[in-house]
């Protein structure tokens, strides 16, 4: 073990700090007792190089910030420092440059963390806009993505064409991006796993991500913090037996968009440790302009928590780490501290106006760094190599691909019409998919009612977790059924389980609450697929039940279809939306998600007994088509029924003996995910959607045709405009957004889609009398002279005519 040298110049050389990188003497002490400690302790091998890497860590930062703001106004650089002519600056500057600068020395000291300990973590951002710092320390370093090598490094040619590039609007020809650099991170982006474009999803999200052995460092936004709540309850989530060391880091510089943070005007740091701290955590305060205090940070963070892990007598909650990194909006450039810093602080564009163009050189020229010294900064820092670990571009959480799940065969219910529960069938079969798969950790991510909405079974498996379970309930300090009546803050859990298994389980009318961050992971789920890069997380279904039309008794709060609506607007291979209709449909339809990779599926499934139509074979045929024939088939039907929902197939069923007595030849035809028979938009939806030949097959365009959906009408006959034969050929009925407190027959009839409404929807089509098929009194009900009673006996006999 070396001795440890108090006062080595290389000490003294990074206690100077570097241009605008200064060192507090809080700072200061806290380093240089982590210094000493490590070499003492063996963490470090040599102090001298520990001081080396953080004198290089101030240069680092340095370049990177004046990489930052010619990101924003300049289309080139000059690594010989010379000030920037009128031409060199982009007549339309852009760029969220307050809060990238402040993200310059977060992101360094995370990397110089690493080169201290020869340990990768993971990291996550939460404000995706600030995507140039992390940009300008991948470029400068050379640790960028494959689709940047060779176009963004740190010489003069490539760091002007990553300043060129940057808000470029460049389009290719097939309308995507043209270059591999975005507004908000992404799968271009070297090391991100999130966009970030919703604030404050990360700070949801980041304790439910490492595993056992691994390290993550969330940077997180005050303005998030206060406009997202939640991540205050990460004490109540965070295990030492099953999850991995999490650092939140809240980069406070007091400023949102267009106005000072609440916690700025309550007091600023000491007033957001003392809340912190009120709920379970273990705040510090740092210098947000330092780099090395971010280090100190997330390596005196980490000690805790181990410290908590060995400890054999450990209670829960534990106090995790806070750390609040305390800054101005914009540090290191002119405007900081002002709203104008959180895009454009000079107030001026350097390409038009001289005065601005001389306040951007001056305040650059601070932060400049010549490139023999910047070559030397990061080769102290780029030690990945020697300490045999892998570059921060690979960091665990960025290339999450676990084991293909065991797939236990379902014990399929007999299909003979007996009336059944899909979600208990549902529940069933993911206890012993859980059971079946140990080595791949579960999430349920539960608003409430998991009992109430038929998961008894998974319950009494997996639990609530809590810190005080109560004697006699499914709780369990080691629970994995993650229950609070915050839907984005239980959704979190199963979405930042990347590594595992996960479930997500709501009513359907408040899962719309989770749509912003269900969307954030598709969105960089399909980036990823349309760069070749397949995500490598286990599908995550998402049960939406008690749906629309077994609330029919809950007021129209609670009978609302449109999160089915919404994802169907989204990529149909990324985003999956899918309708059971009995046990055996629901649970090869569950099944088929977890055998796939990187997908968002939503299922709307039925938690009252229905009847069971569909054998095993037909089921399994049934979720690989997305369609399928019930009753009958297309061959001599006059009217084909096709029905979108257990609700409506059993009104589609209703219509078709109707019909069948009356001599009308018709068929009933289930959809069970409708964005298999869309119109393709790109070739990689194309390779998920059914072929023209398969389509017409199953849908004969010849056909008059009767949709009943279990969502509005008109979205449904959007996504299926292939099948719709225009309005004398398609007519769509479904949800008209009438509600009430009402029961299941009377939403179908105040929403016009009860197997009445069909009948009399396929007479219309069929150039059929209506007379034919309806009594006097149906027909009175259906014009709304009536009573809605009159339709209650659809197997009655009529008269032919």
């Amino acid at each position: 073990m070396q001795p440890f040298d108090d006062n080595p110049p290389s000490l003294n050389h990074w206690q100077q700090g570097y241009g605008l990188i200064q060192h507090t003497p809080e700072t200061i002490e806290r380093v240089t007792g982590l210094i000493a400690r490590g070499v003492e302790n063996g963490r470090f091998t040599s102090a001298d190089t520990a001081w080396r890497m953080l004198a290089a860590a101030d240069r680092l930062t340095s370049a990177a910030m004046w990489t930052v703001v010619h990101m924003t106004y300049a289309q080139r650089v000059r690594l010989s420092g010379a000030p920037l002519q009128a031409e060199d600056f982009k007549p339309t500057p852009e760029g969220h440059t307050g809060g990238a600068l402040n993200m310059v020395p977060a992101f360094v000291g995370y990397l110089l963390a690493n080169a201290l300990s020869g340990t990768t973590r993971g990291w996550l951002m939460g404000q995706g806009h600030c995507v140039a710092a992390i940009e300008a320390v991948n470029a400068l370093t050379g640790d960028v993505s494959d689709a940047q090598r060779g176009r963004y490094d740190r010489t003069e040619r490539g760091l002007s064409q990553l300043a060129a590039d940057f808000y470029s609007y460049a389009i290719d020809a097939h309308g995507r991006p043209a270059v591999p650099l975005g507004s908000h991170a992404g799968p271009n982006t070297a090391g991100a796993i999130s966009e970030g474009g919703y604030l404050g999803f990360a700070s949801l999200q980041y304790i439910h991500m490492p595993l056992p052995g691994e390290s993550l460092v969330a940077f997180l936004s005050d303005g998030a913090f206060e406009e997202q709540r939640g991540s205050d309850w990460a004490t109540r989530w965070w295990r030492a037996e099953d999850s991995g060391l999490s650092v939140p880091v809240m980069i406070l510089n007091g400023r949102r968009i267009e106005e000072r943070t609440q916690i700025a005007q309550e007091g600023g740091a000491p007033w957001l440790a003392a809340q912190m701290h009120s709920h379970g955590f273990d705040p510090v305060i740092i210098d947000g302009r330092d780099p090395a205090a971010f280090a100190w940070a997330i390596l005196q963070a980490e000690d805790g928590l181990q410290d908590f892990a060995a400890d054999p007598d450990r209670r829960y909650p534990a106090r995790l780490p806070y750390v609040i990194a305390d800054t101005i909006k914009g540090y290191g450039f002119p405007g900081a501290d002002t709203n104008a810093a959180h895009n454009l602080p000079l107030g001026g564009n350097p390409h038009a106006s001289a005065q601005a163009r001389d306040t951007f050189n001056d305040a650059a020229r601070k932060l400049f760094v010549p490139t023999d010294i910047l070559d030397d900064a990061i080769q102290a820092l780029s030690v990945q190599a020697s300490q045999q670990r892998a570059p921060e571009s690979r960091h665990p959480l960025a290339n999450r691909h676990p084991q293909a799940p065991s797939l236990p065969e379902p014990a399929w219910v007999t299909a003979d019409g007996t009336p059944g529960c899909a979600m208990q069938d549902l529940d069933r079969w993911f206890v012993q998919l859980v059971e079946s798969n140990p080595g791949l950790r579960p999430r349920v991510g539960n608003p409430d009612e998991l009992a109430s909405n038929q998961m008894g079974q998974t319950l009494a498996h997996l639990k609530h977790r809590v810190n005080e379970p109560e004697p006699g309930i499914a709780e369990s300090v080691q629970g994995a059924i993650i229950t609070a009546l915050n839907e984005e803050a239980v959704a979190a859990a199963a979405l930042g389980n990347k590594a595992g298994l996960n479930l997500i389980v709501s009513y359907e009318a408040f899962a719309m609450k989770m749509l912003g961050e269900l969307r954030q992971d598709i969105i960089f789920a399909r980036h990823q697929r349309d760069l070749g890069q397949a995500p490598g997380w286990i599908g995550v279904p998402l049960i939406v039940t008690s749906h629309t039309w077994e609330n029919a008794k809950n007021e129209q709060s609670h009978q609302d279809p449109s999160i089915g609506e919404a994802l169907l607007g989204e990529m149909s291979d990324t985003s999956r939306v899918m309708f059971p209709v009995d046990s055996n449909s629901a649970m090869a339809a569950l099944r088929d998600i977890y055998a796939g990779r990187g997908q968002i599926a939503c299922l709307i499934v039925s938690k009252r007994n229905l009847p069971q139509r569909l054998d095993a074979n037909a089921a399994q045929a049934l979720v690989r088509e997305g369609a399928a024939h019930v009753v009958g088939t297309p061959d001599q039907a006059q009217v084909q029924l096709v029905a979108i929902g257990a609700y409506q197939l059993d009104e589609a069923i209703k219509a078709h003996g109707r019909l069948s007595r009356q001599g009308i030849s018709a068929c009933v035809t289930v959809i069970l995910e409708p964005g298999r028979l869309r119109t393709p938009r790109d070739a990689i939806e194309a390779e998920f959607a059914l072929d023209d030949a398969t389509l017409a097959t199953l849908f004969p365009a010849r056909l008059a045709r009767v949709l009943l959906c279990h969502t509005r009408p008109e979205p449904m006959l959007g996504v299926l405009r292939r099948i719709d034969n225009g309005p004398a050929g398609t007519t769509a009925l479904g949800y008209i957004s009438r509600g009430g407190t009402l029961d299941t027959a009377g939403l179908l009839f105040a929403n016009r889609c009860s197997w009445a409404h069909a009948v009399d929807a396929a007479a219309t089509l069929a150039g059929l009398s209506r007379d034919r098929l309806l009594t006097p009194r149906e027909r009175a009900a259906l014009d709304g002279k009536g009573h809605p009673s009159d339709l209650d006996a659809p197997e009655q006999e009529l008269a032919s005519c």
